[in-house]
């Protein structure tokens, strides 16, 4: 899928979208562009592959999010892979709003995510995760995934963060300095001007297995793991509320 946006009147709009494959968009009515993805194949196993890539033009809004959660599905054979390349444009503004990834037992997944900033656009990024379904009791003895994230600002590294869990994944996630047996996890990331005076009222939010900090006055990082996805979106919803500008996609909600 490749999808960017353009300065329309006093708004935004829709400059080229193309898509192929399983990958699908809606485009709700609103403000900005936003399109909702939508993966038709249900999830991903071994051999798939989906390329995104999106940009937000000079002075335009562009939000990204999913329908609903992503699910890696066991693999017989190969790895599954999930690249996306964003940019955002002098003055521009993106959104990247996926719901959670879920990993099932067996998964293979690569997935990547590489993003190129203007001096001073704005960027909003959230990577929600998922370690199993525990409503089914699901533990992870047998999984390969890997994560990258790679957000650069006018070509010079801004936010690096990688993850490789392999194997018994669930052993993996009792370290306490890991994640102390957190079936749920997030990153998040937010590069705008107003990023400090964020911090003290998102500190608030946060239970005692979050944290949140400054990497520039400009660049906000926020980590939380919880024990499941319900117990997760609880502080997440409101922290996303407040930095997206009451503007998080309806189907966060749903």
């Amino acid at each position: 899928m490749s999808l960017s946006s353009k300065v329309v009147g006093a708004g935004s709009g829709i400059d080229k979208f193309r898509t192929s494959g399983a990958m699908k968009a809606l485009f709700p009515r609103g403000h900005g562009v936003q399109a909702i993805m939508i993966n038709t194949s249900g999830g991903l196993t071994g051999g798939d592959q989906l390329d995104i890539e999106a940009s937000a033009g000079a002075g335009s809004h562009l939000t990204l999010t999913t329908q609903a959660a992503e699910r890696a599905y066991r693999s017989k054979e190969g790895n599954a892979r999930m690249d996306s390349h964003l940019s955002v444009a002098s003055g521009g503004s993106l959104h990247w709003l996926p719901q959670e990834l879920i990993l099932f037992e067996g998964a293979r997944l690569n997935r990547s995510l590489t993003v190129d900033l203007a001096e001073d656009a704005k960027f909003l990024m959230v990577e929600p995760m998922i370690f199993g379904r525990t409503a089914m009791g699901e533990i992870l003895n047998d999984v390969d995934f890997k994560d990258k994230i790679r957000v650069t600002r006018e070509g010079a590294p801004l936010y690096f963060d990688g993850m490789h869990l392999t194997r018994d994944v669930a052993a993996q996630l009792t370290g306490r300095a890991v994640a102390a047996r957190a079936g749920a996890m997030v990153s998040l990331l937010y590069v705008a001007p107003d990023a400090e005076a964020h911090l003290a009222p998102l500190r608030a939010l946060l239970p005692q297995t979050g944290g949140a900090s400054l990497l520039a006055p400009d660049v906000l990082a926020l980590r939380l793991v919880a024990s499941d996805s319900h117990t997760l979106r609880s502080p997440l919803l409101p922290i996303l509320d407040r930095l997206s500008g009451d503007g998080l996609p309806t189907s966060w909600r749903l």
